[in-house]
């Protein structure tokens, strides 16, 4: 069964509904880009199913969905949350989530990508450049961290170091916002390919040729770890990235 995330974190950084909906046009744009057949025909987040209304991505729309998913009360302090997904013929059912802006120091805002199927397996080519994915959120959302896991390696990762959901970690990709790159050591298995803004993203499957495994992976982390490359935000945030 297919269960792979490309995500990112961030600390503090206060937007509004218009300021999201640009960050997330972009995003669904650069998607777009990457592989059409599946990230089209984007829906509402309702039942899961094709009645869900479809959503076509403008600024404008993105500005006025934010705003009708998030009805609660000092939405300014905590932040504003939603989600599109798109399932299309031969393609992974895919969602793209988004919890951004607020000022609270204590909420983490976060963005992902995640793909489920049980007839499409990972050697598709839009999981294969996942790794692409995740540089291009990170342009998209400034973020601070992020990765490109499957589940049992998050479990196997978050398990050995005794994480928390929103702590800095690779999975079989990360990225790193300029402080965490320049932390970096040289050497680790993975292509090295400068992003955005001073950004770094490290691939662990070079290309999607290979997926490596859990011991690869943990290995990994413990030398990022050990250069202060996955240093945790803490809370309460004074920032958005370390």
């Amino acid at each position: 069964m297919l269960n792979v995330v490309v995500n990112g974190f961030w600390g503090l950084r206060e937007e509004d509904p218009q300021a999201i909906a640009e960050r997330w046009y972009v995003t669904l744009t650069r998607l777009g880009d990457i592989d059409h057949a599946t990230f089209h025909g984007w829906h509402e987040a309702g039942d899961g199913v094709p009645a869900d209304p479809l959503l076509m991505p403008s600024v404008p729309a993105l500005a006025d969905y934010v705003v009708r998913e998030n009805t609660g009360p000092d939405l300014d302090v905590v932040g504003y949350g939603a989600s599109l997904w798109a399932h299309n013929t031969d393609a992974a059912k895919v969602t793209s989530a988004v919890r951004a802006g607020g000022s609270s120091p204590y909420v983490t805002r976060s963005v992902s990508v995640s793909f489920r199927s049980r007839t499409v397996g990972e050697d598709v080519d839009v999981v294969r450049r996942t790794p692409e994915i995740l540089a291009a959120v990170a342009e998209a959302w400034d973020i601070d961290a992020g990765q490109v896991y499957d589940r049992p390696l998050y479990r196997a990762v978050a398990d050995h170091f005794g994480l928390e959901n929103s702590d800095p970690r690779c999975g079989r990709a990360v990225f790193l916002s300029e402080r965490r790159a320049a932390r970096a050591p040289e050497g680790l298995p993975g292509a090295y390919t400068p992003a955005a803004d001073g950004g770094l993203v490290i691939d662990l499957t070079l290309g999607g040729t290979r997926t490596p495994s859990a011991e690869t992976v943990i290995d990994v982390n413990t030398e990022l770890r050990a250069a202060g490359a996955l240093e945790p935000l803490t809370a309460p945030f004074d920032r958005a990235k370390l």
